[in-house]
């Protein structure tokens, strides 16, 4: 496919960039070119998609067999776009996120659930699920049937810039007792990036449009199970401890806030690991081995370092502190 994708520096863009680029794909970005250097083989365009005129700039009357969007903040930026592109792109596929359901999410549930009620031509960026529900009608305007929204799930992988399993393979290295949100049975729903990308890229290929759910399997790992996958393919040798949330909740830690495990109240929140897939895996989703996810994941940590944190990201702080972890620690 002749490709362009908005963004392509951060995490699920730049897994669409490699993924496309390894399909053979002609892949063109469209970015501030600020954060890193563009992919070789990639045409790099600058703008910033912000600012009045920018974007239509930079595009000129170009056109391509598809469009990939990641944008997370106000909704108007998405709708300049997918108007300016509605009439030279046949496919916009737009990386969406299962929060624009309503909340609490319901047990079990899929495409269907209710949603957050948002506006498409908006400047909020503060309120991650209204933004990206009006990311989702900007496209819907202007693409109707031809446009993919990807609802996705928690998102792991190489280029994460959330801070989860980043955050979890530096506070392993570290070693020593480790401080582990419980129950360790707790069971977790996720996605790697690289397999987002390339059922994305497919889909467009396919010129697939519709809302789906994409994430992994319901409930397919124990948190216990991502940790101590992580400490096989690392080698580093620690000893997780297992604190109960009602522990965690009462010393004021968010630990497995990260994980989506419970809430800040120290709550189980309902509806955060059982998605129903189906739809996308019979679109043709398929889901790597936990074990690559995180081995990759380290092997680029140790070859580029930890990443920017993305400017909406929680403060990693904020779950767990050396001395908070030593406190709670000498009381199990």
């Amino acid at each position: 496919m002749k490709l362009l994708v908005l963004g392509g520096t951060h995490h699920v863009g730049r897994a669409i960039v490699e993924v496309a680029l390894e399909r053979g794909d002609e892949v063109t970005t469209l970015n501030r070119g600020l954060s890193r250097p563009p992919a070789p083989g990639v045409r790099a365009l600058i703008a910033d998609r912000t600012e009045p005129g920018a974007l239509a700039a930079a595009l000129g009357q170009q056109e391509w067999d598809a469009v990939l969007d990641t944008w997370a903040w106000a909704p108007r930026v998405v709708r300049e776009a997918a108007r300016l592109l509605a009439d030279r792109a046949g496919h916009y596929g737009y990386v969406s996120s299962r929060g624009v359901h309503r909340w609490p999410w319901p047990p079990g549930a899929d495409e269907h659930a209710p949603l957050v009620e948002a506006d498409p031509g908006s400047d909020d960026s503060i309120d991650y699920a209204t933004a990206k529900r009006g990311g989702e009608l900007a496209v819907l305007e202007s693409f109707g049937e031809r446009a993919l929204l990807a609802r996705a799930g928690m998102i792991l992988g190489p280029y994460e810039d959330v801070g989860r399993i980043p955050w979890w393979l530096r506070r392993l290295e570290r070693g020593g007792r480790v401080l582990a949100p419980g129950p360790a049975e707790a069971r977790l729903q996720y996605l790697d990036a690289r397999d987002l990308a390339a059922w994305m890229l497919r889909s467009a290929e396919l010129g697939r449009g519709g809302a789906y759910t994409v994430t992994g399997h319901p409930e397919a790992i124990t948190v216990e199970q991502l940790l101590r996958t992580m400490l096989e393919v690392t080698g580093f040798k620690t000893d997780l401890v297992w604190a109960p949330a009602d522990l965690l909740t009462r010393e004021g830690l968010a630990l497995g806030a990260e994980l989506g495990l419970r809430l800040p109240d120290g709550t189980a929140p309902p509806g955060m690991h059982d998605a129903v897939t189906g739809a996308a895996f019979a679109a043709g989703l398929t889901i790597r081995p936990l074990r690559d996810t995180l081995a990759d994941t380290w092997a680029w940590l140790q070859a580029e370092g930890d990443p920017t944190p993305r400017p909406d990201a929680p403060s990693t702080d904020s779950w767990l502190d050396a001395d908070a972890e030593r406190r709670v620690l000498n009381q199990l």
